[in-house]
């Protein structure tokens, strides 16, 4: 009896060169720890907010700007309400800083780059 795969739910972040450096040099499979001034991960629940994101903020600020996906456990995603900061598709997961390396623990797979803005 084959067990089956475990539910996921796919995530995005848009991300600037400094955070995506970090990221490659955890091997794609796990998020830096926050700076002081970052009490909050969030990773967002759509790749046009994503985008949107990466594109107007990212690039202005960094230079660069990414949007990656990610997959982590549906059930462990559970204990993060969905966050509206905006618009009917803005929606947000709001991790806290210190429950970061346990979110982490439940990215299945690696963080994948799916666009890049210049």
């Amino acid at each position: 009896m084959s067990s089956s795969p475990l539910p996921t739910t796919t995530l995005w972040r848009p991300t600037g060169p400094v955070e995506l450096d970090l990221v490659r040099a955890l091997d794609r499979r796990a998020w830096p720890p926050r700076l002081p001034e970052q009490p909050i991960f969030y990773p967002v629940l759509n790749e046009d907010y994503a985008v949107r994101i990466a594109r107007d903020w990212n690039v202005r600020h960094d230079g660069a700007g990414f949007v990656t996906r990610f997959e982590v456990d549906s059930a462990f995603l559970e204990r993060y309400p969905v966050r509206r900061a905006g618009g009917e598709t803005i929606l947000e997961l709001w991790v806290p800083a210190e429950e970061l390396p346990e979110f982490n623990a439940h990215i299945v797979g690696r963080i994948e780059v799916v666009r890049e803005f210049r």
